[in-house]
């Protein structure tokens, strides 16, 4: 381990992110947005077009203000306090989603989907001004290595938050009624993701000594941008690969309502199944970060296209109901798999001083991907699931060929 200085490697910033990572995975897990919120688009009247319209809205929104941020940011040398506001904007939010379902539940089934629509889509636009200060904040607080280990912990611990979550979205669900139960999921969600924001407040940041004067404008920066993007061939693969590991979310909003159509489903069902997609994630991280550790990601990213190729051919086979618990477990370590390993290879592919451009370019190019459900929803809806299946499959085994291309570290 290299000697370093000031906060870098500190051991409290390391225990703050691991437990925002705890309480954020806890809250977002109870109105898990691959299994409650579909069934809650499904109760007021939406169809699944609308399914993957939300959907896409939870992942896809962020990308819109990371371009925007990244020119800002350039420039400080310091960002926990931005960061702080972006905190307090996405509680407001999230636990406004569950207050307008309380309030409005008996008016309009149309008013309600609406109101979720744009809290929803609040709480995913901040996050795109979040993400940049966020990997800003980790790229120069933590090194490579020991960055690696830290992300496969508070995945670890966020595993651990969603089995949790599991048993509270199955209480909430089976203690109250339809909508009031839904509204829950999101309040009680909310004032739990305040306790994780709360948490990281105090965050340790040192000054970023490699800073570089932004651009005149933002039309500047972008051309930058591209002229990064056309530059840099490692960058351009890396983003390619990731954009593709995102077709897994073009049919895992619909897994839970072919389970609905064929099975039906219970509140104890739909939190068991978030449990079973968490215990995933805890299992896999276990090797993940050993992985990370010995700067292994591009093979971090190949075994998680395995696994969810696995788990899209498991659900077209599934005659019972114990492959979709399978499935879910998949899932749930193929998604960790990519979010640890191309979080810090990001990172550690850019230069200090270019760090946000870079996380930028990837994030909102690839993260056109995270619009994949909208295209699921027509897919489903006008085919069927064995179609929106097997595209899918091409998908991610053109991801996987991609992926044995990408910069060994």
């Amino acid at each position: 381990m290299p000697k370093v200085s000031g906060y870098v490697n500190l051991n409290s910033n390391r225990v703050r992110f691991i437990l925002q990572g705890f309480f954020l995975a806890v809250a977002i897990s109870i109105a898990d947005t691959s299994s409650v919120l579909p069934l809650i688009v499904d109760y007021f009247g939406g169809g699944k077009i609308l399914v993957g319209v939300l959907s896409s809205l939870m992942k896809g929104g962020a990308i819109i203000m990371q371009l925007q941020t990244a020119f800002r940011a350039q420039e400080r040398s310091m960002v926990l306090k931005s960061l702080r506001k972006v905190f307090v904007f996405r509680f407001f939010a999230w636990f406004f989603t569950g207050l307008s379902i309380l309030i409005f539940a008996e008016r309009s089934n149309l008013v309600i989907l609406g109101l979720i629509s744009v809290f929803l889509f609040l709480f995913s636009f901040s996050a795109g001004v979040g993400v940049i200060y966020y990997q800003e904040l980790l790229g120069k607080s933590f090194t490579k290595e020991y960055r690696g280990k830290a992300i496969s912990y508070k995945q670890i611990a966020a595993g651990i938050a969603g089995i949790i979550s599991g048993g509270i979205s199955a209480f909430i669900l089976e203690k109250f009624s339809k909508p009031e139960s839904f509204s829950y999921l999101f309040m009680v969600s909310g004032i739990i993701m305040a306790v994780g924001f709360g948490v990281f407040w105090n965050f340790k940041e040192d000054p970023k000594i490699q800073t570089v004067k932004r651009e005149q404008n933002f039309g500047l920066f972008l051309k930058n941008s591209v002229r990064l993007f056309k530059k840099d061939k490692s960058l351009r693969l890396q983003i390619f690969s990731r954009f593709i590991s995102y077709s897994l979310f073009l049919i895992l909003p619909f897994i839970i309502l072919k389970i609905k159509d064929d099975f039906g489903v219970t509140g104890k069902f739909i939190g068991l199944i978030i449990s079973v997609q968490m215990a995933g994630a805890v299992a896999s991280n276990f090797v993940w970060g050993r992985l990370s550790e010995k700067n292994k990601n591009k093979y971090i990213i190949i075994f998680s296209f395995i696994l969810a190729l696995a788990a899209v051919i498991i659900s077209y086979f599934a005659g019972v109901l114990f492959c979709y618990y399978i499935v879910y477990f998949l899932t749930g370590a193929a998604i960790d798999g990519f979010r640890l390993a191309f979080s810090n290879l990001i990172l550690i592919i850019a230069p200090a001083e270019k760090r946000p451009m870079y996380i930028a370019v990837q994030n909102n190019l690839s993260s056109i991907g995270l619009f994949f459900p909208i295209l699921g929803g027509f897919l489903f809806k006008t085919f069927n699931y064995d179609v929106l299946s097997g595209f899918t499959v091409v998908l991610l085994l053109s991801g996987l060929i991609i992926s044995f291309g990408l910069r060994k570290e």
